[in-house]
């Protein structure tokens, strides 16, 4: 079999395939589309920041796998990929330890102002006196993410005695801690942190994540690293706050396209770097052994583990996975998006078959900005690199409801206690449905479209004043359950409605039935 590797990747990558009885064309100096080109008979491709679009994919009807040498896989049109029946893999971790060490390179270049100290010595100029720079020894650095590279970057942080405030939504208090980090909000860290270092997903959960509130409340003199995503700071918001006579450090490495241009950045950065960020030889050489290996793997002993546009069996019905995916979504919604430590599910009838199936689904529902489209083992890697405790379980045999799915998350609360919410659904005419809601049983609502839910104590004239509320603002109730609870009191209004349910429409409806619960989804 071919495998082409047009990108500058180590040849170590290209060495072990060969050993593997595989043909490899490796040329960087070709573009993608001319080695595709020339090549039309291969079988894998091995990509770095390449494109890999319709049309390459296009050129090579051979074409089987394609492997990303990288985390991220957003060059790669997977979707065209997978209706094609090719399969797109990436190579998380390997570049890790490079992105911790450039931001600890970009901090100390900014702090000693190394890169324009260098170009006015060599112009002749002598600005010592300008450049009296910062020690990064005992400052509070506030990390944003602790997966990969959020751990590493805490190591490598430990040599200079620096207190580490660490953001993740999804890590207990105490493996943040066991990390080295000591849990903290956003607010807190952008109050505190006299350097900020970025490392979440990008996508449109974390879109302006870092927004004019959060840099307002910066200390004067404070950095900001993001060696994430583009899109994640609001750089007009950073532009705005510096006019405005803020001090602040801006250093960055991602950008809207790995392309020659003048950067939207250019204007506002301290220190630019080309996404530099897993650009070294070591992490180089470390993805493409990796790729190699899972190149092997793949087409040796059917290998598909690290596939993330992963297709359902064919006898799965694609609404039971999209209702996996709902019930997580719901679950978290019901339980206030809060942490979750452990995950519980069973599957009953003809699905207990697939439950590995659902995994992937259950993960991009219930954990916000994860990563869609993995196989079941990545996503439960996933799952315990987030910290969660994921358990399918058997079913009673007593307990018959054809094929359905029951979620349990355990969510932590303040007081470091968990708390369980339980949602259970099924597939109706092709449509999923919730019919349970923790002890609010028999409700058979859809679950896609725009759901308002409200939980209150039951007494008469509520959903009056709903409907009201909903009219005057233009919306229409297109369907409402409302089951009672006799143990607590309280009802559960799942209302369907034609436009979504606005989170300041939210609050007015929140307070006008003095509600206990109170959230809007769109499905």
């Amino acid at each position: 079999m071919k495998i082409l590797i047009p990108t500058k990747l180590d040849k170590a990558a290209a060495a072990s395939l060969v050993a593997g009885g595989f043909t490899v064309v490796q040329d960087e100096s070709a573009s993608i589309e001319e080695l595709v080109a020339a090549h039309p008979d291969a079988s894998g491709l091995i990509v770095r920041s390449e494109k890999v679009t319709a049309a390459v994919i296009d050129a090579l009807p051979s074409l089987k796998v394609v492997i990303r040498a990288g985390a991220g896989y957003d060059n790669i049109d997977y979707v065209y990929a997978r209706s094609k029946n090719i399969d797109v893999m990436n190579t998380p971790g390997a570049n890790s330890n490079a992105v911790a060490e450039e931001v600890i390179a970009m901090i100390l270049a900014a702090y000693r102002f190394v890169i324009p100290g260098d170009v006015t010595t060599r112009a002749g100029e002598w600005n010592k006196k300008q450049y009296m720079g910062r020690e990064l020894t005992r400052k509070t650095v506030g990390i944003l993410g602790l997966g990969n590279i959020g751990r590493l970057l805490v190591k490598r942080l430990q040599g200079f005695e620096c207190t580490v405030l660490g953001y993740d939504h999804f890590l207990s208090r105490q493996r943040a801690l066991n990390i080295g980090a000591t849990p903290a909000e956003l607010e807190e860290i952008f109050t505190t942190a006299d350097i900020i270092s970025i490392h979440v997903p990008g996508g449109p959960a974390t879109r302006n994540l870092i927004n004019a509130d959060l840099i307002r409340r910066m200390k004067d003199g404070a950095m900001l690293v993001n060696c994430a995503r583009y899109g994640v700071v609001d750089e007009d918001a950073l532009r705005e706050a510096r006019r405005n006579g803020q001090k602040f450090i801006y250093c960055t490495d991602v950008h809207p396209k790995d392309a020659a241009a003048i950067q939207p950045s250019a204007d506002i950065a301290d220190v630019m770097l080309p996404h530099l960020g897993a650009s070294t030889k070591e992490a180089n050489k470390k993805a493409a052994m990796q790729s190699a290996s899972q190149m092997v793997n793949y087409f040796t002993n059917g290998d598909t583990s690290c596939v993330i546009n992963a297709e359902r069996p064919a006898d799965l019905n694609s609404a039971h996975l999209h209702l996996a995916e709902m019930l997580g979504k719901l679950c978290y919604n019901v339980g206030g998006c809060k942490p979750i430590r452990k995950i519980e599910c069973t599957f009953y009838n003809n699905l207990r078959t697939y439950r590995k199936w659902f995994t992937p689904w259950i993960l991009q529902g219930a954990v916000p900005s994860a990563e869609r489209g993995l196989m079941p083992a990545a996503a439960e890697t996933s799952l315990r690199e987030h910290g969660i405790v994921f358990k399918a379980r058997e079913p009673m045999d007593d307990k018959l409801y054809d094929d359905a799915i029951t979620l349990d998350l355990f969510m932590e609360e303040e007081n470091g206690e968990q708390k369980i919410t339980s949602v259970r659904g099924m597939v109706v005419d092709g449509t999923p449905v919730v019919s349970r809601i923790d002890a609010f049983d028999h409700m058979y609502a859809s679950l896609e479209g725009n759901t308002l839910v409200l939980r209150y104590t039951d007494r008469p004239g509520v959903i009056a004043t709903i409907g009201q509320i909903l009219s005057t603002a233009g919306i229409n109730i297109e369907n409402i359950v409302a089951p009672r609870d006799p143990i607590s009191g309280d009802s559960l209004a799942f209302v369907k409605t034609n436009i979504p349910v606005s989170e300041q429409q939210v609050i007015t409806l929140s307070r006008a039935i003095a509600s206990k619960l109170a959230f809007s989804l769109s499905m």
